[in-house]
């Protein structure tokens, strides 16, 4: 029996939305094994005079729990 197991993270860039989501998928996998997939929940940034400062996507990582 195969039991999937997920959590949320923001992942936040200076540089854009998927580049948001690489480092939280980036930063899951130096300590979460057998990740199998993500989905992007939500974007959002902040601003600051006028511009984005940072963009942030709100990701779900799916992954296998190992017995």
């Amino acid at each position: 029996m195969t039991v999937i197991k997920t959590i949320d993270l923001v992942g936040v860039s200076s540089e854009s939305w998927k580049d948001a989501a690489n480092q939280a998928l980036a930063e899951a996998s130096r300590t979460i094994r057998g990740i199998t997939g993500m989905e992007v929940l939500d974007t959002s940034c902040t601003v600051a005079d006028g511009r984005i400062e940072e963009y942030l996507t709100h990701v779900r990582i799916k992954f296998r729990i190992e017995r």
